[in-house]
């Protein structure tokens, strides 16, 4: 008892200290301390809940905004589906899943692909693909370069460019990159004699290409001359053409068209539309020295519906187009500045595809000058079969093959080059 009042009068000497209820255990059993009373109480206690924040605290869970890779990847860990009963289910990827996803979002990074397998490769171009990781200006570059390292044509054969003038001056880089592609489609881009592309089509990384179309690209002599210098005289560069479209092209004229009788392997030859000054010589004179023959109905090799681009950048090249066509939208209303240059007597720019139409036009009204090689197998024939006149064909043949072997006994015993050859040759 005086051990209670003790502890009772220090409760109340020391009132102003909030300490909450005192317990003592007395043999055994658990007893409370009544400040009020002054004495003990058995009863048990009744405790508060445990907090470890104060009342209204609250946690938010936030995730690296700044990064939002981290978050696809957490969550594309799983896959969402709903059952029969309408119950949400989910289950967890496959590792091979998991991983081509990770190495697609870092596939800049990747050393070299050399050696590795085909099918796993198109797998990981499709998800980085997906991922629009080849739209990038740097990291793209560097990622599509080493899948055209490694697979050459399977990443693009076949390569559509026509009327595609934006595109090519935006992914330049990016389109020299392909290598080994067979057929080229450059129709009315207006590239000019000087432009790097056309300068790109001389490299050996380009030799592969069988198909080569060039219509309405503003060339004249000067530029088929640096076009041909490799085969004319290395016998590197575009020795493996087999058709080629010059048409729509007013400033080649009967000069330049003697360059292009170094592409021996030519079986199908456009030139309509050009700027020639004696028709009947051009005709007879590629007729004698590569065995071509003037058709006189066009020829399904240059209707443009055969090239398309095939690959698998196929989606890629759209992504381009589609990234160039949002980049001008805001460009497309130009009533206002036309009449401006109206006004001030200046030239309008018309749409290229105007241009190209109208160039089509002017080559039917002019004529149609197309050339074929007879009985070559693999070889597209007319749109429709010429009726007589198969003795003369022949006997122009004969002809033909013995005037190309005169030239080239004429041309292992006096081979000059000119002064103009002998530059471009310094260049390459």
């Amino acid at each position: 008892q005086n051990w209670t009042r003790g502890m009772s009068y220090c409760l109340h000497s020391e009132s102003y200290l909030d300490t909450g209820p005192i317990y003592v255990r007395e043999n055994g059993k658990l007893h409370v301390v009544n400040q009020g009373a002054g004495g003990i109480q058995n009863v048990t206690p009744k405790t508060r809940p445990f907090r470890l924040f104060s009342r209204g605290f609250s946690v938010e869970l936030c995730m690296n905004r700044e990064d939002d890779r981290a978050r696809r990847q957490r969550t594309d860990h799983f896959i969402f589906t709903y059952t029969k009963e309408g119950n949400l289910r989910y289950s967890a990827k496959s590792l091979f899943s998991l991983v081509l996803g990770y190495i697609s979002d870092n596939v800049d990074h990747i050393d070299s692909l050399i050696g590795f397998p085909e099918q796993i490769a198109e797998k990981l171009f499709s998800a980085a693909e997906a991922r629009q990781k080849f739209t990038e200006p740097v990291t793209g570059l560097r990622a599509l370069q080493k899948f055209t390292e490694a697979y050459g044509n399977l990443v693009l054969c076949s390569l559509c460019l026509r009327n595609r003038y934006l595109v090519i001056s935006e992914k330049l880089e990016e389109i020299k990159s392909f290598r080994e592609l067979t057929c080229l489609d450059l129709s009315c881009c207006k590239l000019g004699d000087e432009h790097e592309l056309l300068e790109h089509l001389t490299k050996e990384a380009l030799s592969s290409v069988k198909r080569l179309l060039l219509k309405d690209n503003s060339l004249s002599d000067a530029g088929l001359r640096r076009m041909t210098a490799p085969v004319r005289v290395l016998k590197k560069g575009l020795e493996n053409l087999l058709v080629l479209d010059l048409s729509c092209n007013p400033k080649i004229t009967d000069v330049g068209i003697g360059y292009l009788l170094s592409f021996k392997k030519l079986n199908c030859l456009d030139i309509s539309g050009t700027g020639l000054k004696d028709v009947n010589a051009v005709i007879k004179r590629i007729q004698m020295q590569i065995g071509l023959v003037h058709s006189k109905v066009p020829l399904k090799e240059f209707d443009h519906s055969n090239c398309k681009t095939e690959g698998w950048a196929e989606q890629t090249v759209l992504q381009w187009e589609q990234a160039v066509m949002e980049a001008i939208k805001p460009q497309d209303n130009l009533t206002s500045r036309t009449a401006a240059l109206r006004f001030y007597g200046k030239t309008h720019r018309i749409e290229e595809v105007v241009k190209c139409k109208l160039a089509e036009a002017e080559t039917k009204a002019s004529g149609n000058l197309q050339f074929y090689k007879e009985k070559v197998p693999n070889c597209h024939l007319p749109l429709k079969k010429e009726v007589g006149g198969s003795h003369e064909l022949k006997n122009s043949k004969k002809r033909a093959l013995a005037e190309q072997d005169r030239e080239r006994t004429s041309k292992q015993k006096h081979l000059c080059l000119t002064v103009e050859d002998w530059d471009l040759l310094n260049t390459y």
